[in-house]
């Protein structure tokens, strides 16, 4: 994998890590986005160096590229697409309830926290 690509790649991941931790849906669905893209370049940089095309006849069997890497990615690409619709209706959908783009605290979840605060200070 060439250094261009590892960097790219970690920068993808810090700016994905950086939005998915903000409190508005638009940026956790983009930084997702960008979390997923940069998993794609390290599939495809874990392929290794490009090779001949993997069809028999053509070239030399131990020239030819690792078909795996690049399937993997499409299979990333295809499953990437599904979850970001699914993500872009649920923030349509709490848009449209709310009228804000903002996830709100869960209420449970903080009463669940101050009774464990009591039980163990």
């Amino acid at each position: 994998m060439s250094i261009t690509l590892a960097v790219t790649a970690g920068i993808l991941f810090a700016a994905g890590t950086y939005l998915v931790l903000q409190r508005l849906l638009t940026r956790i669905v983009v930084g997702l986005g960008l979390m997923a893209h940069g998993a794609n370049l390290i599939l495809l940089g874990a392929g290794g160096e490009p090779g001949a095309p993997p069809i028999v006849g053509t070239a030399d069997p131990a020239t030819f590229g690792d078909p795996l890497p690049q399937a993997l990615v499409l299979t990333a690409i295809v499953i990437t697409f599904g979850v970001t619709a699914f993500l872009l209706a649920l923030a349509y959908r709490s848009w449209a309830l709310t009228a804000e783009d903002t996830v709100e605290d869960d209420i449970e979840d903080r009463r669940i926290a101050e009774l464990r605060r009591r039980e163990h200070p």
